[in-house]
């Protein structure tokens, strides 16, 4: 698999370069966020890490123009640990973060992690899930891909975990922190709203009207649900 790390930092570039090619992965390296951008555009990445505060185009710039064109998993390095810094990143379309100074272990830990969600669905030999359809909203879990009536919708790695496990359990409400666990992994650190940051981007992209969702329904002081109104196709 392939990984562009972006840092402006040439000795930390160098020292996480090392390390994921000691795991096996082919490793990339640039040092401001307009060259990641390009370097995004032009070649096939498995996954991304951004660095938050870089010259040219800083992460956040860079990570909402490769959400332009790209759904490509990407993990934000911040030497911030505000929360209003982590949320603006997701905002931006990160699908994780990891706080500078970081344990090496941790950062390859989540690396695995996030491309085993990206990937889990098209190993070879595996047998078709079948599309998951609920009125105009299609997802092939296969593929990794969406439909809203006949629009293809591009979703995050994190985003279309969320929709998918809500869509597979109709009228069933979700706590904010169940969704946490279950999408982010028990040991997430991140700060709750997070969900929410999620839940608005997909009812922008999947809804009708997002002010007023007909799919993705919120049980106010609760959490989420899918509406249990349409029935749901295999195909």
């Amino acid at each position: 698999m392939k990984i562009l790390v972006v840092d402006d930092e040439q000795l930390l570039v160098k020292g996480i370069k090392f390390n994921l090619e000691n795991e096996g992965y082919q490793v990339d390296a640039c040092y401001d966020g307009k060259t990641a951008v390009e370097r995004a555009r032009t070649e096939e990445y498995d996954l991304i890490l951004l660095d938050l505060m870089m010259p040219e185009l800083d992460g956040l710039q860079a990570c909402l123009r490769i959400r332009e064109f790209s759904t490509v998993p990407i993990i934000m390095l911040t030497a911030r640990g505000e929360d209003a810094d982590k949320l603006m990143g997701f905002e931006c379309g990160a699908d994780d973060y990891v706080t500078k100074p970081f344990n090496i272990l941790e950062l390859r830990a989540r690396v695995r992690a996030l491309l085993r969600r990206s990937t889990m669905c098209g190993r070879p030999g595996q047998e078709r899930p079948g599309l998951v359809r609920r009125g105009r909203i299609m997802l092939d879990p296969e593929r990794r891909t969406a439909m809203a009536g006949e629009t293809p919708v591009e979703l995050t790695v994190k985003e279309f975990d969320l929709v998918e496990l809500l869509m597979r359990s109709p009228g069933k409400v979700f706590g904010r922190e169940r969704l946490l666990d279950l999408i982010w992994g028990a040991d997430y650190q991140g700060d709750i709203r997070t969900v929410d940051v999620h839940i608005r981007r997909l009812r922008e992209k999947l809804e009708r009207d997002p002010a007023k969702p007909e799919y993705i329904i919120t049980k106010w002081g609760v959490g989420y649900y899918f509406t249990d109104a349409y029935d749901s196709i295999p195909q």
